[in-house]
């Protein structure tokens, strides 16, 4: 008989609870759970294409190692044996920054991927850590740094109980949200209209989102930035500036007017090709809101000034004083995060502590721009990263030049890649580890709660028991730190969350301002519950976040452990988010830093771009509601429809460059040149074109039958990996130049 489960989706950020039917072993169904306390049965097709993800036939079963140049399956003893006999070696002839590591998106889509990528950096001992945020985010954890001290203290709309919601760059209607963990974000953004409030909308394109708003703003791609420093300049010119409570735990409000006198909204709209006026009266009508939020998303990141954009957002959020207010924006509270601390000055937060090897590029967050992964590897000399660690990672696709890239690999000494396809990238791997289906796994969404439009807590079970043949994602991230330490064969995979507990029940014992001071650290671990370590991990740090149970030692009503959410399958709603200033600040002053010396440094760079002549023809990606980056083209109910690898070209432009709808054009910037597919559309403004990002599934050695048949072509190609965000290290994206010309 057909039994159910419930499972939180692992597939977008929504982090929606699913309701899963299952026969046997096998997942024949998946429904939104409409008791979750979260997501209230809101489902996507994504999660409704659940089964067909979880049993997909490409998904690698077992250990792959590499023997005479070809990949072949192995055991699990032999697939750790070969990266305990390899990295170590390299390590002690080369020292440790002869390793690098990736890490892919899906990372924060799993347990293991929150829990154990530190260990493994920390055993290494290696500096060169590449993550996909430097694609992606980076731009806001920099601004966070910069304002805030810490670079995770990045507030999150209110959506729930705004008047007014400005979107910069974002398309939520279609990527379900990103950095703002909610669920039915296009209900969310219908309710905010039905309640009276106003959805403006600023994006290039006219997306799914963009019709619901009550305007749409459609600029030239590239000149976020632009446009909110002239909206900043309208509130501090006009006096419409409001901060309220924020003017007294806020440094730089007076310099602020100077530094952004040059961006009037006359001095920018040529730039930005809207109107001055249009520019004028947004700036006013954000002011006059009750409440207001402000949020820019991906396409205000990946710009050649996305850390200055993110940083403007967060401005514009502080002079209307709706930063840290109900109907604002809000700083989350995770359950499995640290408890509040007093308020007061912190350490701060640094760029550049270091720098890449071939090219000087500073660290930002402890990571390098994964732009520069190729010349780390191709580039001789001391420091030559020879062995990769690849998690959950493809930057063949993902990362400018691929191409490059791809050769690059091919030259390593030694890759590892935990990886469940053999995809572009993990093809190049000498040994490629697995893991289960999600169907198979636990979760808990230790990331995305922290970005959660409300505290909330839930955590699933596997659904269906681990095969014999496989181990649990989990323990294959706790033996890869065993391997690459050199202790695989003197302690289990269980010693390593067994060390994180002795270490972090240490350490709060010993904080003379913990409530656990002086008591006995071991005594504490074994009140722990959980059938595994990762979940004794769980239970601790419940147990020690802002809503635990601190192992008795609790204030009234704080009584949160992993035996309690246990009892609560739907999850367990823990409120609103609540304003937390000054508790979140970590600057050295211990105030809001509102304009410190890289942003001011980067304003000066920004004002030359005002005379800028704008190119003809730019380029923008775009998101598919049934598509996640490059790693879910091989599911066929994801497949088709409008989730196709077209580039979309304004009639317009389309008639004076003779390119006809479905017929093939030449695309070319300085990376190179791709052969796409036309699709003729006014969804894209005047000299914009539109190609999505994540394909490009037509190399060689890759086992993905379903997207290989389909490729696309990897609009990344087109980009040789030297245009960044000078402050985040941010690959450029989207708004760099294009050339057209149509084929036969």
């Amino acid at each position: 008989m057909p039994r159910t489960a419930l499972r939180i989706c692992p597939l977008c950020e929504a982090t929606c609870g699913l309701t899963l039917t299952i026969e046997g072993t096998a997942v024949t169904g998946a429904r939104g759970d409409r008791e979750d306390v979260f997501s209230r049965g809101f489902i996507c097709p994504k999660g409704a294409a659940f089964g067909q993800l979880d049993a997909d036939p490409d998904r690698l079963r077992r250990p792959l190692v590499r023997r005479d140049g070809r990949l072949q399956e192995a055991t699990w003893e032999e697939a750790f044996a070969a990266v305990a006999a390899a990295v170590p070696a390299l390590v002690e002839e080369y020292g440790a920054q002869s390793v690098g590591v990736v890490l892919g998106n899906p990372n924060v889509h799993t347990m293991a991927g929150a829990l154990y990528p530190p260990l493994l950096l920390k055993a290494l001992g290696t500096r060169n850590l590449f993550t996909a945020s430097t694609l992606d985010q980076m731009p806001k954890h920099v601004a966070g740094g910069l304002l805030y001290g810490d670079p995770f203290a990045i507030p999150v709309p209110d959506l729930d109980r705004t008047d007014f919601l400005l979107l910069l760059g974002a398309n939520p209607v279609e990527s379900n949200g990103s950095l703002c963990t909610a669920p039915d974000f296009p209900g969310r953004l219908k309710a905010l209209r039905a309640r009276g409030g106003t959805l403006v909308v600023v994006d290039p394109r006219r997306t799914r989102t963009a019709a619901l708003a009550d305007r749409h703003l459609a600029p030239r791609p590239g000149s976020d930035a632009l446009l909110l420093a002239a909206l900043a300049h309208t509130l501090l010119a006009e006096k419409l500036a409001a901060p309220g409570a924020l003017d007294e735990r806020t440094e730089g409000l007076g310099e602020l007017a100077a530094a952004l006198e040059s961006f009037t909204p006359e001095a920018v709209a040529p730039a930005c090709d809207l109107p001055a006026d249009e520019i004028r009266t947004l700036a006013r009508e954000l002011a006059a809101a009750p409440t207001a939020a402000v949020y820019g998303r991906i396409g205000s990141c990946t710009v050649e000034h996305g850390t200055l954009a993110s940083w403007l957002v967060d401005v514009l959020n502080i002079l209307t004083g709706n930063l840290d207010r109900p109907g604002g924006v809000l700083f989350p509270l995770p359950a499995a995060g640290p408890r509040p601390r007093p308020a007061g000055p912190g350490k701060g937060f640094a760029l550049g502590r270091w720098h890449s090897r071939v090219s000087g590029h500073p660290e930002v967050k402890s990571e390098l721009p994964i732009a520069a992964l190729a010349e780390e590897i191709e580039t001789p000399g001391e420091g030559r990263i020879r062995a990769l660690i690849s998690i959950a990672a493809n930057p063949v696709l993902s990362a400018p030049d691929g191409d490059r890239l791809d050769r690059a690999l091919a030259g390593l000494d030694f890759m590892v890649s935990i990886d469940p396809y053999l995809n572009e990238t993990s093809r190049h791997a000498h040994v490629v580890l697995p893991p289960p289906p999600p169907s198979q796994s636990a979760h808990h969404d230790f990331a995305f709660n922290g970005f959660a439009i409300r505290n909330q807590v839930r955590y699933t079970r596997a659904a269906v028991p681990l095969e014999a043949d496989r181990l649990d994602e989990c323990e294959i991230h706790a033996r890869l730190v065993l391997a690459v330490s050199g202790t695989s064969g003197a302690a289990g995979p269980e010693s390593v969350d067994e060390l994180v507990v002795r270490s972090t029940l240490g350490k709060e014992t010993a904080d003379p301002n913990s409530p656990l001071h002086g008591q006995d650290p071991a005594r504490l671990a074994g009140l722990l519950t959980g059938e595994s370590g990762p979940e004794r991990r769980l239970d601790m740090m419940l147990r020690l976040g802002p809503y635990g149970d601190l192992f008795g030692a609790a204030r009234e009503g704080a009584r949160l452990s992993l035996e309690r959410l246990l009892a609560h399958p739907h999850g367990i709603d823990l409120g609103p988010m609540r304003p937390r200033l000054p508790g979140v600040l970590r600057t050295r002053s211990g105030r809001i830093e509102l304009l410190p010396d890289p942003i001011a440094a980067e304003l000066l760079r920004l004002r030359t771009t005002l005379a800028d002549r704008p190119a003809a023809l730019v380029l923008v990606g775009r998101r598919h509601l049934r598509s996640n980056n490059s790693w879910l083209h091989n599911v066929p109910a994801l497949t088709g429809g409008s989730n196709r690898c077209t580039l979309q070209v304004h009639p317009e432009d389309a008639g004076r460059l003779g390119l006809t709808d479905g017929g093939r054009a030449r695309i070319t910037a300085a990376g190179g040149s791709l052969e796409v597919p036309v699709e003729i559309s006014d969804a894209v403004r005047t000299g914009v074109v539109s190609l999505p990002h994540g394909w490009g599934h037509d190399r060689a050695g890759t086992r993905l039958s379903v997207a290989s048949a389909v490729p696309g072509a990897n609009v990344n190609q087109l980009l040789d990996g030297t245009l960044l965000d000078p402050l985040s290290g941010t690959a450029v994206l989207n708004g760099f130049p294009v050339e057209l010309v149509p084929l036969p």
